[in-house]
């Protein structure tokens, strides 16, 4: 395993527990980005700005780290544009077809034990660590 930084995974992922669980418990809603995103897309104009706004914290949220710690992360894509873009239009194709992405299914509706969520989750999993697999050790990417 590289670059195993396991305070900053801990710390991520309870700032992550946290904003979904605050945005449940004070306005009754799923932190499913690709819900967020769309209603932000389709939504009526109230149920627009928050959604707009959690976006923009999500993008504003990196550089923010950047100012604090001083340097940006570094960020190795080693994928050629066409895998990545053709990789994204299998992800979105996969939020519609499971109704969610990982963050409303796998944070969100896991935490909450829906039965619909679990297998999702469970699909996600496999269907990465497949992917891994097959480009890793059977394509040699």
């Amino acid at each position: 395993m590289e670059h195993f930084t396991p305070v900053s995974g801990l710390l991520g992922g309870a700032m992550i527990g946290l904003a979904a669980s605050a945005l449940l418990l004070l306005d009754g809603r799923i932190a499913g980005i690709s819900g967020i995103l769309g209603g932000s897309l389709e939504g009526s104009k109230d149920d627009r700005l928050w959604r707009i706004f959690f976006l923009i914290g999500l993008v504003v949220g990196p550089w923010l780290v950047t100012a604090v710690r001083g340097w940006p992360p570094e960020i190795v894509i080693q994928a050629p544009l066409l895998i990545l873009v053709v990789a994204g239009v299998l992800v979105g194709f996969g939020t519609r077809l499971g109704k969610g992405c990982t963050s409303g299914h796998g944070v969100c509706g896991v935490a909450r034990a829906s039965p619909r969520s679990i297998v999702a989750t469970v699909v996600f999993f496999l269907a990465a660590a497949i992917t891994v697999f097959v480009t890793r050790h059977i394509l040699g990417a």
